[in-house]
């Protein structure tokens, strides 16, 4: 690793004479041998209340494309390519991000080395803190973020090879159903259906056969509410779905008999998972995180930063503290769960946890039926009655954002790229 100092300018190499990042307070003259270029009005966190980042997996993988683009191109084959940052200290961390990413997915990295390189200097760069309203005081940094997409790797969660750009950018918009793919064809985080398809109070409300053919069509098997009634749930178990109820309330933590709950019914779920609450973030994001964090290890910091990166505005408030209070124990479990099962090679369920847990081990489940919980009653506010709760303001905001075109037109398949993914 070689870095260097520029002036006013801190620059890091990250491939030896081919590709730099730098943090420059002025904007750099052209030079013949060098090609600079920003994504900072590019690329774009598109925040809720004061969070900014990170960047969701659209944009890494748009970033990824660019990269390997310019690489390959016969006009830059002589010139030293500067991915260049300013003075914002946000856009400083998003763009510092996005290059960790592409050294650990694209130049083998691991977390530290990428971190490291991007330490240049006296260089230092703020965490990321979450969509809630007001103060914060949990964050999680750039070396968390980039543990969290090797370990994604490592585990089948991200592939850029099989990566649908358009179909993750039309569907995690509001007005098209606000749902992503936090474990590819295992878990679908999307926000709350209601009886009937409307725009109403700033945000936009789909039925639940919104979203019944494109379940059908991904093999989700099985819905699980965590808010209260929106909808009839027969509206899904007609369809042919299982439908389960858990509720807590908005901006709340689960007890530990819901995380119970909800890891039963995902082990022994055949096909994937799509999980809501109101606004499909904070209760939604803290669930699936706490499967994630039993069943691959990984800690909460890098859960929450994965499952950010997926779906920002995941995971609110005390919601982070309380995964971070629940690893130990939910590690542990973990270990129970594979070594009690571990050998079961006729398990009721071995298909689907072969297929699901691959990454961290060939086990199976005898399983046993999770009755639903009996339907609540008709919808009233979480926890307000005739108010406005956390899920819906993140809602609101979400759905009164301006759509935009993407910035970066996409040419180039990183499939077809002779760098392979690691």
């Amino acid at each position: 690793m070689s870095r260097e100092g520029a002036g006013a300018a801190l620059v890091a190499e990250v491939i030896k004479d081919r590709l730099c990042f730098a943090i420059l307070y002025s904007r750099p003259k052209s030079a013949s041998n060098v090609h600079y270029f920003s994504i900072d009005n590019e690329l774009e966190y598109e925040n809720f209340y004061a969070d900014f980042g990170p960047l969701n997996l659209a944009m890494v993988y748009r970033y990824c494309c660019k990269i390997n683009k310019k690489l390959k191109s016969i006009t830059m084959l002589r010139k030293k390519i500067v991915h260049f940052t300013g003075s914002d200290q946000r856009k400083q961390a998003n763009a510092a991000f996005l290059v960790g990413c592409y050294m650990v997915i694209y130049l083998g990295r691991t977390p530290e080395e990428a971190y490291r390189i991007l330490i240049f200097g006296e260089t230092s760069y703020i965490p990321f803190r979450d969509a809630a309203y007001g103060s914060c005081n949990f964050y999680i940094t750039l070396l968390d973020c980039f543990h969290a997409v090797k370990k994604a790797m490592q585990y089948g969660f991200l592939n850029f090879n099989s990566f649908n750009l358009d179909e993750y950018e039309h569907y995690e918009k509001a007005e098209n159903g606000d749902l992503n793919w936090i474990i590819p064809d295992r878990f679908i985080a999307f926000c709350g259906p209601h009886s009937r398809a409307r725009l109403e109070s700033g945000y936009h409300q789909h039925s639940p056969e919104t979203y019944i053919q494109y379940f059908k069509n991904h093999n989700v098997t099985t819905i699980i509410r965590l808010n209260k009634r929106m909808y009839d749930a027969k509206r899904f178990t007609d369809a042919g779905f299982d439908h389960h109820d858990l509720f807590f309330a908005d901006g709340s933590t689960p007890t530990d008999a819901i995380v119970k709950e909800f890891l039963d019914i995902c082990e022994n779920a055949e096909g994937a998972i799509a999980v809501h609450c109101k606004a499909g973030l904070g209760r939604t994001g803290t669930l699936i995180a706490c499967y994630i964090m039993k069943h691959y290890r990984m800690t909460a910091a890098e859960t929450i930063a994965w499952v950010r990166i997926c779906r920002p505005g995941s995971v609110i408030g005390p919601q982070q503290q309380f995964l971070v209070m629940k690893q130990t124990n939910l590690w542990l479990e973990g270990d129970y769960f594979r070594q009690k099962l571990k050998g079961q090679e006729n398990g009721q369920h071995r298909a689907a946890f072969s297929k699901l847990l691959s990454g961290v081990d060939d086990i199976s489940i005898n399983g046993v039926e999770n009755q639903d919980q009996q339907e609540p009653e008709p919808y009233s506010d979480d926890d307000e009655i005739n108010g406005v709760t956390q899920g819906d303001r993140l809602r609101a905001l979400k759905s009164r954002r301006q759509s935009k075109t993407n910035a970066i037109p996409l040419t180039l398949s990183i499939s077809r790229t002779k760098t392979v993914l690691r």
